[in-house]
């Protein structure tokens, strides 16, 4: 192979097909996953595990700056910040790694991911060249470094690339030296992999020229992301092909992120993520991956394929806390509708080596493909070693839903001719894509050509196996040489067969359900099933019992594999000996199948032996196949979620009343800002909170001013990003909310300009006044058409009395800003400046023994507008040994409140009622405490002087045998140390 490299090490290499890892050509197979996302380390485990299961050998991870460098000179890789135990959980379960640590990462989140300190501190602009930008970055990158470094693929570690900042320009030339600069930090390094970009659109960036990387990729989402209407199709890009050959044909085509589901806004009219899932669902999946294939792309990773939670003050102002991203794996980590078809997708893709080198030869437009019905388009791919081709099929216009019928003229071993040969015709039906194969290899055994789709390919013990499956609704065809003496032969008028030449055709009529031998020799095994059987089958590999860095990795560890169908997850298998013993989850009673060596006469699951049903197991397979009922244990129906009662209640706002001192907070005086945004009216005074270390979450202001009967209001400015609020208060009288909006990104407010009246009664004249300002931030905006929009200018953009001057503005966020945060587990995005927050009120273990019994249901007392903390506990007891996801349920209504849930301390949801959509907030078992006492607090923050009541519920998902097992609860609880 004429492979290229980076000169830095021989384990990464690549040519115009595909990436060459330890001398072994591997088309990167992989799928988003953020696990700050996840804050409980032991469930990265779990879905890595799942990422595997589907056929899957890659992950692509952010890093969050921001968490992980709170404060100057501050680099925190402990809890759910670290690289190790992912690192470990990837070599464990055998997945490389593509890391992207940016900087800045998009990603939805709060800044784009930058330090939140750094959108006050640096005056320079950010993402380019600046002295002081550069200076910021330093200590984070090099954290990375060390971190990643000993798990390099040349110290036996997962991590195979790193992405040079995220989706950017390479002009102005400010863009380019900046990437410079983060490369030449790597290369001055230990760091050995490659360096990546990942081009936001068809820009030909980072190719060539100042800046360029080793390997260049484009993100590509073609549905965009409004979910409002799934069924309605944007048609598949045509041109990647062309465009990857144009600007970067010596390199192999990569896809840094291609859409695998949607983000979600604010909003009434937001459609939430069941509709992005089925907007990118299983056929959006199956066109447009299968497109990308088509492509001759062989690095492809999906975003997201599993989203998890925005968590605290982690998202950007455009979404709210759920990340589900309507992906295959959903928040609460369950899998969905979506899941199966890729499972389908990256079976077929690991058990054919041969689709990892294919030239494009031509489509059925450019005259290179022949069909007989131009409703179809059909491209061409074929290995240059071996000549196995690959015909990719789907509508010539790929939003139709019509039933299109065509046959296909093939080149093959045994001459060229038109196909199916019995078989009425190929069929698409509607949003469709199908690959056809012709000289096609599983294990020693060829297929000539079929136009069933392929699940497996490979060997099972001493037997070359093949698992063809296809809709029942159509006719399907195969062309294979049948070796061996049969035992087993489909005995079904829906299965014909005819043989010449040696090459036996199997043809598929419509109706055929369930799975089918086809074939059961000493020699072979043909299975075939319907589209969704398939679904249900698993392969996991048969790790090699020679230990090594690599024994996890398929290619490089094992090369060995089993099929078992039935339950809901199969998450790894072992034989020792005479003995299989299969790991997974259930959720319901299911037939258990297993395909496996002839040697295996013994199965455990989860570690219980299964007692073979010998007279279905011979129907399916006398070699190495077994039949048995699977069901979980019947202490899964006793799960129930506790009621969340014994509310206790405290006022959370006693800043409004006229003997709270305000000395303490942080005098808000400063004159200038390196916010670029500046101020709209005032004295001069800039009252962002981000200069006084308080950048996110709920902050308050309070406005000092001497009033006299002439002082009758005040105009003021506020911003607190999309969706936003901000209520107000002049000594203890309630004035009024300024709403920010967002109707599903649209009518977007992040800020406010709004006169306050002054009740008569509420001054107090020739003395001291106070406006207090509750303010949410709602995330610091990522990088827009405005330079530095990261440097959002969250606070008081305008103050100002009808008639004479304020005095002191005192503000407070969260105790201890960003560089004396007190939660150093949780992080400094956790906490905002509530007084309750401030107290401790959210931890596990304050004592509200004092406080008054009031249930959450009945709102504020006396229907004001203010805030008051809620708090319960309640004691979980779920076994060992079950995977159980829950969720905390708002009341759906819309009313006039925002509350942050709070569960064992963690932020785990901010609810705004007036707005939506959420109102439903998974929480992991990890916060959650499976075994033992749970603190729930919500901040309910009443908006309007009216009666909010809003209800609470925990409530189960579901329920599965299984799981990872051990997981830990590091949840700190209440001290007074350092709260006020």
């Amino acid at each position: 192979m004429n492979l290229t490299g980076n000169g830095r090490t021989t384990d990464v290499m690549w040519d115009k097909y595909s990436l060459v890892i330890k001398g072994q050509r591997v088309f990167i197979h992989s799928g988003e996953f953020h696990t700050f996302r996840l804050p409980v380390p032991g469930l990265w485990l779990d879905i890595l595990q799942k990422v595997k299961a589907a056929g899957f050998n890659a992950i692509s991870v952010y890093t969050h700056m921001a968490l992980i460098n709170p404060s100057p000179g501050v680099i925190d890789f402990n809890d759910y910040r670290a690289l190790e135990p992912l690192y470990e959980a990837a070599k464990q379960t055998g997945i490389w790694i593509v890391l992207r640590p940016g900087p800045y990462i998009n990603a939805e989140t709060t800044a784009g991911g930058i330090a939140h300190w750094i959108t006050s501190q640096v005056a320079g602009e950010l993402r380019t060249n600046a002295t002081d930008w550069e200076a910021a970055w330093q200590d984070y990158i090099q954290g990375i470094i060390t971190e990643t470094v000993p798990y390099q693929i040349n110290q036996g570690g997962p991590v195979i690339a790193i992405q040079v900042d995220n989706e950017y320009s390479q002009t102005p030339i400010s863009h380019a030296e900046y990437f410079a600069e983060l490369e030449a930090v790597y290369h001055n390094s230990s760091i050995v992999v490659p360096l990546t970009a990942n081009d936001p659109g068809e820009g030909r960036d980072w190719i060539n020229g100042t800046g360029a990387v080793d390997v260049y990729g484009l993100d590509s989402y073609p549905q965009e992301f409004d979910c409002s209407n799934p069924t309605v199709w944007n048609p598949v890009v045509t041109n990647y092909y062309s465009y990857h050959e144009s600007v970067d044909p010596s390199e192999p085509w990569y896809f840094p992120e291609f859409q695998g589901g949607s983000f979600d806004a604010w909003g009434p009219t937001a459609p939430g993520y069941d509709q992005c899932r089925v907007l990118t669902g299983a056929d959006f999946e199956n066109v447009f991956y299968l497109n990308l294939w088509a492509s001759n792309a062989k690095l492809i990773n999906y975003y997201m394929l599993y989203g998890g939670t925005s968590w605290g003050a982690l998202p950007f102002p455009g979404v709210y806390t759920s990340y589900d991203y309507g992906s295959a794996i959903a928040e609460n980590r369950e899998l969905t509708v979506k899941y199966p078809e890729l499972k389908r997708e990256g079976l077929f893709l690991r058990s054919s080596p041969e689709f990892y080198k294919t030239d494009y030869i031509g489509n059925s437009t450019d005259g290179a493909v022949a069909i007989t019905n131009s409703s179809a388009f059909v491209t061409l791919l074929t290995n240059p070693d071996t000549s196995t081709s690959f015909y990719i099929a789907r509508q010539n216009d790929s939003t139709s839903m019509a039933t299109t019928n065509f046959k296909l003229n093939v080149s093959t071993s045994a001459g060229s001719f038109q196909i199916p040969r019995v078989a009425s015709a190929i069929t698409l039906g509607g949003r469709q894509s199908k690959v056809i194969v012709t000289d096609y290899s599983f294990g020693s055994s060829k297929v000539l050509y079929s136009t069933a789709q392929v699940l497996y390919a490979g060997q099972i013990g001493d037997r070359d196996v093949l698992f063809l499956y296809g809709d029942p609704s159509q006719e399907h065809e195969a062309a294979l040489t049948l070796t061996g003496t049969p035992r087993l032969q489909a005995q079904t008028a829906s299965i014909s067969s005819t043989s010449a030449n040696g090459v036996t055709t199997l043809s598929f009529l419509s109706g055929i359900e369930g799975l089918v031998t086809i074939w059961d020799s000493s020699e072979q095994l043909i299975l075939y099933s319907d589209t969704t059987t398939a679904g249900t089958f698993w392969s996991p590999e048969i790790a090699t019992s020679a230990s090594g860095d690599f024994a996890n990795y398929w290619q490089f560890g094992t090369n060995t594999s089993i099929l078992v169908g039935g339950p809901y997850l199969v998450r790894n298998a072992t034989i020792s000996g005479s003995t299989l013993a299969l790991r997974g989850d259930l959720n319901e009673s299911v037939r258990l199948t297993v395909i496996a060596p002839e040697t295996v006469k013994a199965i455990t699951w989860n570690g219980i032996p299964i007692p073979a049903d010998a007279t279905a197991a011979a129907t399916l397979t006398p070699q190495g196949g077994f039949s048995a009922q699977l069901s979980p244990s019947s202490s899964a129906a006793g799960i129930v979620p506790p009621p969340l009662t014994g509310w206790k209640y405290a006022n959370s706002l006693p800043e409004i009343q006229s003997n709270f001192s305000d000395a303490n907070w942080t005098l808000a005086n400063h004159t200038t800002t390196n916010i670029p945004f500046k101020p709209y009216y005032g004295d001069g005074r800039v009252l962002y909170g981000c200069d006084y270390e308080y950048c996110e979450n709920i902050v308050l202001w309070r406005g000092h001013f001497n009033a006299t009967e002439d002082t009758t209001s005040a105009n003021l400015s506020i911003n607190g990003g999309e969706a936003f609020a901000a209520s107000v208060w002049v000594n203890d009288v309630f004035l009024n909310t300024s709403y920010g909006n967002s109707t599903n990104n649209r009518n977007i407010l992040e800020e406010t300009d709004d006169k306050f009246y002054f009740p008569p009664g509420s001054l107090l004249y020739n003395q001291d006044n106070v406006i207090t300002i509750l303010q949410d931030n709602m995330g610091l905006n990522e990088s827009g058409s405005a330079i530095d929009e990261e440097k959002s200018p969250r606070g008081v953009r305008g103050f100002m009395l009808n008639t004479g001057d304020f005095g002191e503005w005192k503000v407070q966020g969260k105790v201890g800003g960003y560089t004396n945060y007190l939660d150093k587990v949780r992080g400094v995005l956790n906490e905002g400046g509530l007084y309750g927050e401030r107290m401790g009120w959210h931890l596990p273990g304050y004592d509200t023994s004092s406080w008054a019994s009031r249930d959450l249901s009945e709102g504020l007392p006396d229907a004001a507008a203010g805030v008051g903390f809620f708090v319960t506990t309640f004691d979980l007891n779920i076994p060992e040994g079950f995977d159980v996801p829950m969720s905390f349920t708002f009341d759906d209504s819309f009313q006039a409140y925002r509350a942050q849930l709070y569960v064992n301390g963690w932020m785990m949801g901010k609810r705004v009622a007036n707005l939506g959509p959420q109102y439903q907030f998974p929480v992991q078992q990890g916060i959650l405490n499976y075994s033992g006492a749970n603190t729930v607090a919500v901040a309910l923050w009443a908006m309007e002087p009216t009666t909010v009541s809003p209800t609470l519920q925990l409530t189960v998902d579901s329920v599965y045998e299984g799981g990872v097992g051990g997981i830990e609860v590091n949840n700190p609880g209440w001290s007074a140390e350092g709260r006020e």
